[in-house]
C-alpha cells in the first residue's frame, strides 16, 4: 500500500528533517520503502515549504507526490498553498497553534487540530520541535509509521545531547493524538 504524505509550513520549522525522519524510520525500522522530496520558497526562512514523504510496501517507482493521503500545515499560509493537493478522505493535521482557518479544506478530508506548537514549548521549551512532536501526531492519528519506529529514529538521528529532548516532543505529539482519538488509531 502506498501512503503520499506531504508536511508543510514555513521555512526554519524543520519540515524537511521531520520527512527525512519520517521516511528512515519507515525503512530502517518499518522494513517499507520510502522516498522523500523537498521543496521550499524563495526564502530561507519564512515562506513556504514542503517535505514529500511516500512510504510503501511495495517498490516506489514514481517518486513525487500526485494527491497526499496526509497533509501536516503547520502554518496557515502552508495550509492555503498545498490543501488543493489532497485526495478525499484525506488525513489533514494542523497546528491549531498557528493555523486558525480551516475552511480551504472541503470534501471529505478529516481535519485534526492540535496545538502542536504549544505541544513543543509545553514539554520541550522550545518551539523549534513543534516538527518533532507533528511527527507523533501523524504516527498516531494515521498508523502510517509505527509509533516506535518513528521513536527509535528520533533517538538515533537526534544531535548528541538533545535526544530526551526530542522523545518528550515526539511522545508530546503521540499523547495529544491518542487522546484525541480516545486512544485509538483510525
Amino acid at each position: 500500500m502506498r501512503t503520499e504524505i506531504l508536511l508543510s509550513g514555513t521555512g526554519g520549522q524543520g519540515l524537511l528533517m521531520a520527512g527525512v525522519l519520517l521516511g528512515e524510520a519507515a525503512v530502517v525500522y518499518g522494513g517499507m520503502n520510502a522516498t522523500q522530496n523537498q521543496t521550499y520558497g524563495v526564502q530561507a526562512r519564512g515562506g513556504e515549504s514542503a517535505s514529500e514523504v511516500i512510504i510503501s510496501d511495495e517498490e516506489i517507482s514514481y517518486a513525487e507526490i500526485d494527491q497526499a493521503d496526509i497533509l501536516v500545515a503547520l502554518a496557515q499560509s502552508a495550509l492555503k498553498a498545498y490543501a488543493p493537493r489532497i485526495r478525499e478522505g484525506a488525513a489533514v493535521i494542523v497546528d491549531s497553534s498557528l493555523v486558525t482557518d480551516t475552511s480551504i479544506v472541503s470534501g471529505t478530508q478529516r481535519i485534526f487540530s492540535l496545538p502542536i506548537t504549544n505541544i513543543a514549548m509545553d514539554v520541550t521549551g522550545r518551539a523549534i520541535l513543534a516538527n518533532v512532536v507533528s511527527l507523533g501526531a501523524v504516527a498516531a492519528l494515521t498508523g502510517a509509521v509505527d509509533c516506535e519506529a518513528l521513536r527509535q529514529e528520533v533517538a538515533r538521528r537526534a544531535p548528541a545531547g538533545t535526544e530526551e529532548m526530542n522523545l518528550r516532543a515526539l511522545a508530546g505529539g503521540i499523547e495529544a493524538a491518542q487522546a484525541l482519538l480516545g486512544g485509538a488509531v483510525i
